[in-house]
């Protein structure tokens, strides 16, 4: 249903590419009345400066609740950026501009031999790896506005269902790239050079400290280490909204959110 309505020549533009549909479904979704009913194993990493993945909790329980990005864009780890808003959709199709060509900037990695006991991941606690970027500023691959971001990881562990990833942003946007998997109980083969993906810090500033947080999450103790882990940028060098002017009657309060943010950094 959705391919067909975007697919609807007299709704959309046929110039419309598969990025300008993606901004346009991030700028024009809402949280509605979405909400996490189920309780919930969520783990404070405590790292100062960072948003929390919950911030509050009902009937005893933890839930995935709706935080805010750097550039305060809503979202939710069970929800995206909320429900599509067709109508919100077209309105603003119809003044949106293509955004800038997309650049892909491999921006550092941390590999073993650079780690050594560094590497491994406590059975109990955490393990911090950071990377500190200028997302290839200067050069043909540079990004300053995030759309996706990439953290290609090898590692290994003895059970690797009980292995949890968070990404951390310059801004503090904490991603859970990887969740526990109870039923996943391998301990050989582990991760190798496998890209965890996250859309969470869509608009946001890309220079700066990436964090990658590794933790055993699950009812005995394991052991594991990191091999290697590559952080990649994916988005633009310009501000992709900064063309876009919508209608005088109809203002949409996201994108006016997120331009307000890059001219205040850009």
């Amino acid at each position: 249903l959705l391919c067909y309505f975007m697919k609807n020549e007299k709704l959309f533009s046929p110039k419309l590419t598969w990025r300008d549909l993606q901004h346009l479904t991030v700028l024009t979704s809402n949280r509605n009345s979405l909400f996490d009913g189920r309780c919930r194993e969520i783990v404070d990493l405590r790292i100062p400066g960072v948003r929390k993945m919950h911030r509050s909790s009902r009937d005893n329980c933890s839930h995935f609740e709706w935080q805010v990005n750097g550039v305060g864009l809503e979202f939710n780890h069970l929800f995206g950026f909320g429900v599509l808003d067709a109508a919100e959709m077209v309105i603003l199709a119809k003044a949106w501009q293509t955004v800038p060509a997309r650049f892909h900037c491999d921006a550092g990695s941390i590999w073993e031999p650079q780690l050594f006991i560094e590497n491994r991941i406590p059975s109990s606690g955490t393990l911090v790896l950071e990377i500190n970027t200028n997302a290839c500023r200067g050069t043909e691959t540079e990004v300053n506005y995030l759309e996706h971001v990439q953290a290609v990881i090898s590692l290994n562990s003895t059970r690797r269902g009980d292995v949890t990833l968070y990404l951390i942003s310059p801004a503090g946007t904490q991603s859970m790239i990887l969740s526990r998997r109870p039923k996943d109980d391998d301990r050989t083969d582990g991760f190798t050079n496998w890209p965890f993906m996250t859309t969470h810090t869509w608009g946001e500033g890309s220079s700066g400290t990436w964090r990658l947080v590794v933790r055993f999450q699950g009812p005995n103790k394991q052991t594991g280490w990191i091999n290697r882990w590559t952080l990649m940028l994916h988005g633009t060098k310009e501000q992709p909204y900064s063309s876009i002017q919508p209608t005088s009657d109809h203002q949409n309060s996201k994108l006016q959110l997120v331009q307000r943010a890059h001219k205040r950094t850009g």
